[in-house]
């Protein structure tokens, strides 16, 4: 009889779930936004209408003032912000947000946020780990998010921008 070895499928395992990704640490200055026309550079109605078409948006600033404003990132999607899901070290570090995610069933599943980003230093879907803000993917750009030590990362309001304010942190990017 032959002597089965549990080591193999092990490494094996170990493989499968670790990924082939690398990471790599980098102290980084962090900024937040939101879609709110302080942050992104719009604003409700055009003067060539004398403001009467309140519902349409509308570049104020920029090479590209007075055209419509169409609230996507620079990669074409729609900024969002992390949900951590029901299955996540989120759910045990506050587990009372667990019967919360039991009822909403769109909070079961992981989904990383929206950064901006340098594109010159991170092209569109590196993914990166901040902390206290979770995964998120670069989607978009800034006119001053410049370098590899800056990013800008997405909140649903203005409020919780501001709250996040300017902070340095080690962050986690994954090539």
């Amino acid at each position: 009889m032959g002597r089965f070895s549990f080591f193999p499928l092990l490494v094996g395992l170990l493989l499968l779930l670790g990924g082939c990704a690398s990471h790599t640490y980098r102290i980084m200055e962090t900024t937040a936004y939101c879609g709110c026309s302080k942050c992104c550079s719009w604003e409700r109605g055009s003067w060539t209408y004398l403001k009467l078409d309140f519902w349409n948006r509308y570049v104020s600033a920029g090479p590209d003032a007075g055209r419509p404003y169409s609230g996507l990132t620079a990669a074409g999607t729609e900024a969002v912000e992390p949900v951590p899901g029901l299955f996540s070290f989120n759910s045990l570090v506050n587990p009372w947000m667990i019967p919360v995610r039991l009822v909403f069933p769109w909070l079961w599943l992981h989904r990383d946020g929206t950064i901006a980003a340098d594109t010159k230093f991170y092209p569109f879907g590196t993914r990166m780990y901040v902390p206290d803000y979770g995964w998120g993917v670069v989607e978009d750009r800034g006119s001053a998010i410049k370098g590899p030590n800056r990013i800008d990362l997405y909140f649903e309001s203005h409020q919780d921008a501001l709250n996040w304010g300017r902070r340095r942190v080690e962050v986690q990017i994954e090539r």
